[in-house]
């Protein structure tokens, strides 16, 4: 496994690889085009981590190879459970207040956690507190 890059953008971290087709509708659906993307919804840079030495790997074991200059709120995780589902609900990391703490989100609910997450206007808890019943937040209800 090697080290995430430094990004001064989101990141979005590959490990699920069971299905190539899938994982094209996931970036298809979080509007990331290329390996690095200005997403329109995100307002900001993605980045697309896209490499096998990273399959299967655990958000903890993720969190060991983050840079120290990474300053994004939340990490993303494309995992197997996200490439099986048809909503593809992807696991949001978050890096700040408890670190490590996870939920999955619809992609289009993602690039508002980010906003308001970026600019300190909510706080992690908030999204994962509201996820529903099965830990998937689709939006505030």
């Amino acid at each position: 496994m090697t080290m995430l890059p430094e990004a001064d953008a989101l990141l979005v971290v590959r490990t699920g690889f069971s299905d190539p087709d899938a994982w094209q509708a996931v970036r298809a659906a979080l509007g990331v085009t290329g390996e690095e993307s200005f997403v329109e919804e995100f307002q900001d840079e993605v980045a697309v981590v896209d490499d096998a030495t990273h399959a299967d790997l655990t958000p903890d074991q993720l969190l060991g190879l983050l840079p120290s200059g990474y300053t994004d709120p939340i990490l993303v995780v494309v995992d197997s459970a996200a490439l099986e589902s048809a909503e593809m609900p992807v696991l949001v990391v978050d890096l700040v207040e408890e670190r490590g703490r996870a939920f999955r989100v619809i992609p289009a609910e993602l690039p508002d956690i980010h906003s308001n997450l970026s600019i300190a206007n909510m706080d992690f808890f908030e999204f994962a507190d509201n996820a529903d019943a099965d830990g998937v937040f689709r939006g505030f209800r």
